[in-house]
């Protein structure tokens, strides 16, 4: 199947491929494939059981890791055809570009980034990289999901305030723009959708809205609705910032790639700094957001009471598997000679779901 061609854009064609060659597929293009085998994985369906503010299970109407890659792939895809990029590639960075995470969000990434000091550390955007080329099996002639050159790269080149992968053996000092629309598209997911969770769950003071611009600015447009409901407003102020921001990253990477003259997916890739990017107020007013949700929300009572505990937890259930490695499945024992115990550990205890971890916990206990 053949693919539009645009010059920056990545097509099939122009992708640097798969580590093991496959023939093409009759009905569907390379980045299809790679979108398809993400969803399909058993690491991409554990995502449902992942922390991404709230602990899955405290609420349904709560995002967890799962719904919040979907939502990340939704703002992805209309940013993607906007900017005539491939959308199946963005697609595919956007829907694994957490599989690496492991429970307990961002608090459980501190922890067995801890323990593993002494074994080379662990950052989710590596263990991504690490699932797809690795520990995913399903195919028998080669391990991991054998995905596409670019698709990988998006996710060794995501960056957020909360990602900042130092580590890899990429030569690109980015990713292509599809991988550069995966990262904007992720950051206004989070923050819009935290915002959300954090007004429905009452972490967050509807009054405090008034001090951040994007806020005011959103609930200026719906102020003609007169709506009356809390939720409803709530969510409203949500979408609205989502689709300014959304709005403004489309007009902003549309100039920026034009007056960069790029001719190429290399010239993109070579470049010192992104082209997919916020204007500069709005990448203060969305700044000023992130800051705020990062006081009172992340640092919450109730969710710092969480997250004080998690260490506890998870150096329980990582001291139990070390001693007892028998106690894992039969494939991740198999890796032990060749990976080292406390990789193979590592890797196992971040494929978990908060639940199964805890589980975990009170088997010990």
């Amino acid at each position: 199947m053949s693919e539009k061609p645009v010059l920056y854009a990545v097509t099939s064609s122009q992708s640097k491929g798969r580590v093991y060659p496959q023939p093409q597929h009759s009905y569907r293009t390379e980045f299809e494939r790679d979108r398809d085998r993400i969803i399909h994985c058993s690491a991409f369906r554990r995502l449902e059981g992942k922390t991404q503010v709230f602990t899955p299970g405290w609420n349904e109407n709560y995002r967890t890791r799962l719904t919040h890659s979907i939502e990340v792939a939704q703002i992805g895809r209309t940013i993607a055809k906007a900017l005539d990029l491939n959308e199946s590639l963005t697609e595919a960075i956007c829907l694994g570009h957490d599989l690496g995470h492991s429970p307990f969000g961002h608090a459980g990434e501190k922890v067995l980034n801890e323990l593993m000091s002494d074994f080379g550390g662990f950052e989710h955007n590596r263990q991504s990289l690490r699932i797809v080329d690795w520990l995913e099996h399903p195919y028998p002639d080669f391990p991991g999901l054998n995905l596409m050159y670019e698709t990988r790269l998006g996710f060794a080149r995501h960056y957020s305030p909360y990602d900042q992968p130092e580590r890899d053996n990429f030569k690109e000092r980015q990713c292509t723009l599809e991988g550069q629309v995966a990262n904007v598209a992720d950051r206004i997911a989070y923050n819009c959708h935290d915002l959300e969770d954090g007004l429905r769950g009452r972490l967050l003071n509807e009054e405090k809205l008034r001090e951040i611009r994007l806020c005011v600015e959103a609930q200026k447009r719906i102020e003609a609705d007169r709506l009356t409901d809390r939720i409803v407003r709530q969510t409203r102020t949500a979408k609205t910032i989502i689709d300014m921001l959304v709005s403004d990253a489309i007009q902003t990477s549309r100039n920026a790639i034009v007056k960069s003259g790029v001719q190429s997916v290399r010239e993109v890739v070579m470049r010192k700094e992104p082209l997919v990017q916020l204007d500069k107020s709005s990448e203060k007013k969305l700044c000023e957001l992130e800051a705020f949700l990062l006081e009172r929300m992340y640092h919450h009572p109730s969710i710092i009471e969480v997250t004080d505990k998690v260490e506890k937890w998870m150096k329980s259930v990582f001291d139990k598997l070390c001693k007892s490695p028998d106690q894992m499945p039969r494939y991740f024992q198999s890796m032990i000679e060749s990976q080292g115990l406390q990789r193979v550990v590592c890797d196992y205890m971040a494929g978990m779901t908060d639940r199964f971890c805890l589980s975990l916990v009170e088997e010990r206990l």
